[in-house]
């Protein structure tokens, strides 16, 4: 973890008071400020606070740790940086994190836009399907499709996530197509779970539908289910952006068209708002516009 960053956040604890001030201070997360004193002390190999329910205290080895820290910042302020000649030139390494449906289906393809107009940038792109630590495995953004953020994050709106209820025209042929999100109880659905049911949602005259569905194929990752509803397998609820082409080409056909699917948010999550580099800057504003143009 960055020790200036570091140092900063222990001065505005006992500038502050309480971790929470010390957050709201720096635009930071709870947890980050968390995060931070923990490897402080650790890095200092000794616990610097006492903390009761009311107030925070300085141990002696804290008060040595808080002078080391105002030093650092001083010795940090003084000594010019070769970036601030060009402080608003994005460059260096970016480590992104973001599903296999939404990495194939759009973010490669911006990633490489945005590489080309930014030659002094690389990005590291990590796929998977599960929530990263960013902290801990150093990622710098993560792209995630959700309705349910964690608090403690801080995130930026980039776009909307439409969904589309599908099968392939050979299972429509064999098991009928359903009129109602009711009728999907008779179907075999393709669910994004480790269990064999899940919970669809629809809004239908601004008023929400949760439809109970089964099937006897899950998986944790839609791109999976997305094959599998191709092959004749069974329905699937999926993202726009991945199942736009299938739809199409006729590979797939789109279900129950008086029904939305209800949409989710695609949000940039990252540490901190505090110096946020160039690089991770223009990534996020050019994510936006991508975001717009293509699934707008």
């Amino acid at each position: 973890m960055d020790r200036i960053v570091a140092a900063q956040v222990f001065i505005a604890i006992n500038e502050r008071g309480s971790l929470i001030k010390a957050a709201e201070s720096l635009d930071m997360s709870r947890a980050m400020v968390t995060r931070y004193l923990a490897q402080i002390e650790q890095w200092a190999g000794a616990r610097l606070l006492h903390r009761t329910t009311r107030r925070l205290g300085l141990t002696a080895a804290g008060e040595a740790t808080l002078a080391r820290c105002r030093d650092m910042l001083a010795i940090a302020e003084a000594i010019p940086v070769v970036a601030d000649a060009e402080p608003d030139e994005p460059h260096g390494m970016l480590r992104i994190a973001c599903s296999q449906s939404l990495g194939q289906a759009s973010l490669a393809a911006a990633v490489a836009t945005y590489l080309k107009r930014h030659p002094r940038t690389s990005v590291d792109l990590q796929i998977g399907n599960r929530a990263v630590d960013l902290v801990a495995e150093r990622i710098d953004l993560a792209i995630r499709i959700t309705n349910q953020l964690d608090p403690n994050v801080i995130a930026r709106p980039l776009a909307i996530c439409e969904s589309v209820v599908c099968a392939a025209p050979a299972y429509l042929q064999a098991h009928g197509t359903p009129q109602r999100p009711e009728d999907l109880a008779q179907h075999n659905c393709l669910t994004y779970s480790y269990f064999g049911k899940s919970l669809w949602t629809f809004e239908h005259e601004n008023q929400p539908l949760n439809v109970p569905v089964s099937g006897n194929l899950s998986a944790n990752d839609s791109v999976v289910l997305l094959h599998a509803a191709i092959a004749g397998t069974g329905i699937a609820l999926q993202p726009l952006f991945s199942a736009a082409p299938l739809l199409a080409s006729g590979e797939l056909v789109s279900l129950l068209p008086n029904y939305r699917p209800q949409s989710m948010g695609i949000h940039g999550i990252y540490t901190s708002r505090q110096q946020l580099s160039a690089t991770l800057r223009t990534m996020l504003d050019f994510l936006t516009g991508w975001f717009a143009e293509t699934m707008g």
